[in-house]
């Protein structure tokens, strides 16, 4: 490996080493988002899917395949299907929390509008369940139909948990394996299932796709803390102003001395926000050390990531996996 290659990051190794496949995923979705009727479609889709996003999940898909000697081309429908409901679940979410921003560009529905970016997302549903059937895979409808499901379910229980201060640490982590991991989680293990991988090889990438899920999401959760909008392609403090209960928060509302909870009542509880609050919160999740206590967990889940890849092949996609953990919690350090 040269040197230039050794200094990019672990996604751009991956989409150098995976570039044909890759090549074939974006035009796969390219094609898959045209529509003959509803000119809106292709132009929402794309707003999104053309905005610059590292592509992760589906190279999860691509490398997981690879990396088990598949060689053959479902894969790439897989990728692809990754990414439709990825996006899909972006254009939901956009709507839900009222966001303005997201990849650092204006969302989708403030460029248009709230009924556009749901049903375009329901849209991008449908195309992804069309991809899963081609691949001709019961298992593999099986995994991606209880992931999309699981992504639902988390979304609507991190709802009912906005702004009650009694959400626990378990309730967290199960909003962002929904959210996050599942997603994760079944991008490597469809990967696994096509290439006709051992039976412990497949739960291998499943545990490395959830682990490295749970580490992005507290790692993202955590840069909204101190983060800069170009790292997140959102603005710091959006989490706490939409009474988000992340890790760190939920840590200092369980420390916290009656005035402290007075405070995180007000604003978390009940959404009054005065200038300078934010900065008073973070000076609270300072004085009881969560940012340290949450990092250390996202850290954890990284390490676990990468210890279920032992039973893979040694191969230069495996490394490239071990990096990618290492990768998302590095923003944080």
């Amino acid at each position: 490996m040269s040197l230039d290659e050794s200094a990019r990051k672990p996604h751009e190794r991956l989409s150098a080493h995976l570039a044909e496949d890759l090549t074939a995923v974006n035009a796969l979705i390219r094609d898959r988002m045209a529509s003959e009727h509803a000119p809106r479609i292709p132009e929402v889709t794309a707003h999104l899917v053309e905005a610059g996003g590292k592509r992760i999940r589906p190279l999860l898909t691509l490398a997981a395949a690879r990396l088990c000697g598949y060689s053959g081309d479902l894969h790439v429908k897989l990728a692809a299907t990754v990414e439709f409901i990825h996006t899909a679940t972006l254009l939901h979410d956009d709507v839900v929390d009222e966001s303005e921003q997201r990849r650092g560009r204006p969302t989708a529905n403030l460029l248009w509008d709230n009924k556009s970016s749901v049903l375009v997302g329901d849209f991008l549903f449908a195309r992804a369940f069309l991809l899963m059937v081609e691949t001709g895979s019961l298992r593999v409808l099986d995994i991606l139909s209880r992931a999309a499901a699981t992504i639902a379910e988390g979304e609507v229980l991190q709802l009912t948990a906005a702004r009650n201060l009694s959400t626990s640490e378990d309730v967290y982590v199960q909003v962002i394996r929904g959210k996050t991991a599942a997603l994760f989680e079944a991008a490597c293990e469809v990967g696994g299932v096509i290439a006709a991988a051992e039976d412990a090889q497949v739960q291998a990438l499943a545990t490395y796709g959830d682990r490295l899920g749970l580490a992005f999401q507290i790692a993202d959760d955590l840069l909204d803390w101190g983060g800069t909008s170009g790292e997140m392609g959102k603005n710091a403090g959006d989490d706490f102003r939409e009474g988000k209960l992340t890790l760190p928060v939920i840590r200092a509302i369980a420390a916290a001395d009656d005035t402290e909870r007075a405070f995180w009542d007000r604003t978390i509880g009940r959404g009054r926000y005065d200038e300078g609050d934010l900065q008073h919160a973070m000076g609270l999740l300072a004085r009881h050390g969560t940012l340290g206590t949450t990092r250390a967990d996202a850290l954890r889940y990284a390490d676990e990531a990468k210890q279920a890849l032992s039973v893979l092949p040694g191969h230069e996609l495996r490394n490239m996996l071990s990096d990618l953990a290492d990768y998302v919690v590095a923003r944080i350090s």
